[in-house]
């Protein structure tokens, strides 16, 4: 039996590893930061760390709220949506992970492109 791609990013603590990075990067950005000013991160990067575990394929079940709920009211533009899969990919650089499984994590992402952007640039 294969491993998943949950498996082969290392699992959640690993997955929760690139998250908190992730994150590191996002807020320091100044095009997209503005979008977490009033978010308590802990609770983002419990929420964001199951949501790749989930995607991933992992023994996980997003709890969170539907993604076009969760992102409605946030008026998230293409532009910045693509900034921050930027530094998404460039987290996974980061650490290491393999090529083809850094495009299946952005492609499950990506799947989520039409809820998570709700505003025109």
């Amino acid at each position: 039996m294969s491993e998943t791609l949950y498996e082969r990013l290392g699992g959640q603590d690993a997955i929760g590893a690139v998250v908190d990075q992730f994150y590191e990067r996002v807020v320091e950005d100044e095009q997209v930061a503005h979008y977490f000013e009033d978010v308590d991160m802990q609770k983002q990067r419990a929420h964001q760390t199951q949501f790749i575990s989930a995607v991933a394929g992992g023994p996980v079940d997003y709890s969170g709220e539907n993604m076009e709920a969760a992102h409605d009211d946030l008026g998230i533009t293409r532009p910045d949506f693509y900034v921050i899969v930027e530094h998404l990919d460039a987290t996974l650089r980061e650490f290491d992970v393999d090529p083809d499984d850094r495009e299946a994590v952005l492609d499950a992402i990506a799947e989520y492109e039409g809820d998570i952007v709700t505003a025109t640039a």
